[in-house]
């Protein structure tokens, strides 16, 4: 008898977070990914929501590996809670990898976890399975889609995904992987589809420098730069600007902080000799030299940009000239959190730039073309 296929999503379908995907042959399970979610604005009390993986726990003995595509929250944020209760391998690219080992140590699982490291164009056999992960562009480095080799035919898995031919980190999306997975000829094709409702192609991240250096030209005092604390390729961008335009930068918040070491470390992030300074240097300095890199895009209610927001931040406080920028989206969800924290930042004397209509963000999803 012929063992049977099954593909079974638990999260990230319909909704935007908590993804998490299962591929299942005869006896043998693979994983992909493990995301949290942002709560609803009525959802009082709620840090964030995990996916529901009920359907696992009476297959845990069957559940051969866990592999990740990429570093962002929404799709490693339940890591810590998935292997409390699944004790099984994670792959992961390296960068990824630093991103899950800083979050596992702030749990305080790192020690127990069984953690390993692939490329794009390696080859993984796990079970009946057969994976090539293949390089995508992403508004994160070391992303991967994941060719799925099974007995009953191909599966193509994109992961997050965007065509863009001047990526920050010089890697394109390999197209060339994705026509030889055609030529083989694929059973099913599960893909990214976050932008498929916008028409037209996403602009290359490249596209932010420009935007970065005329913010940084106009500013006329401190420049505090929001984004998510894994965007290690937009933190890339602002350091280059920065450099041409004589500014120091601090790092707010204890996930930036985090992942700046380690991605300083494993060298998908470099900084000029005698750039990045320590928050309590900065009022030392001229307020045009200065530039902040800050947590909380979403408005989360014990970020940095929150904090400011109401006077909370120990170690700063907004004040009359200066500008923030928010590099991000808002997730659905969590606009009137975002809202909140841009008014308050006004009434406080900032300048915030925010929104379409700034150009301070380039999505990491591919549009229709």
């Amino acid at each position: 008898m012929t063992e049977r296929l099954r593909i079974m999503p638990l999260g990230g379908l319909g909704e935007v977070g908590k993804n998490m995907m299962t591929v299942e042959y005869g006896r043998d399970i693979i994983v992909i990914d493990a995301g949290m979610m942002f709560p609803e604005t009525d959802m009082l009390g709620i840090d964030y929501i995990l996916p529901d993986w009920e359907y696992l726990r009476d297959k845990r003995d069957r559940v051969r590996a866990l592999v990740i595509t990429h570093g962002h929250q929404d799709h490693i944020g339940a890591l810590p809670h998935f292997l409390a209760e699944f004790n099984v391998p994670v792959y992961a690219t390296r960068l990824t990898r630093g991103l899950i080992e800083v979050k596992l140590k702030r749990s305080r699982m790192l020690k127990g976890a069984a953690l390993h490291t692939f490329r794009p164009g390696d080859v993984l056999r796990i079970g009946p399975f057969t994976i090539e992960p293949y390089h995508v562009c992403h508004s994160i480095p070391d992303t991967v889609g994941l060719g799925i080799t099974t007995p009953a035919g191909l599966i193509v898995h994109s992961g997050d995904f965007k065509l863009d031919h001047t990526p920050v980190d010089g890697k394109p999306t390999d197209v060339a992987k994705l026509a030889e997975f055609s030529s083989r000829g694929v059973l099913v094709l599960m893909s990214d589809s976050t932008n498929a409702d916008r028409p037209g192609t996403t602009p290359s991240e490249a596209v932010l420098y420009d935007v970065f250096h005329q913010i940084m030209r106009d500013a006329p005092g401190r420049l505090i730069i929001a984004t998510f604390a894994s965007l290690i390729s937009r933190m890339q961008q602002v350091v280059d600007v920065a450099a041409r335009h004589n500014r120091r930068i601090a790092i707010a918040g204890r996930s930036m902080v985090e992942n700046v070491k380690m991605a300083r470390e494993l060298g998908y992030l470099t900084f000029p000799e005698g750039m990045m300074v320590g928050l309590s240097a900065i009022n030392r300095l001229p307020p045009r030299e200065v530039i902040i890199l800050a947590t909380g895009t979403q408005g989360e209610p014990m970020s940095v940009l929150t904090r400011l927001s109401t006077g909370r931040q120990r170690s700063m406080q907004i004040r009359e000239g200066d500008t923030v920028v928010l590099s991000s989206h808002a997730i659905p969800r969590n606009e009137e959190m975002i809202y909140a924290v841009i008014n308050r930042l006004f009434q406080r004397g900032a300048d915030v730039c925010y929104g379409p209509g700034a150009q301070v963000h380039v999505s990491g999803h591919a549009a229709q073309e």
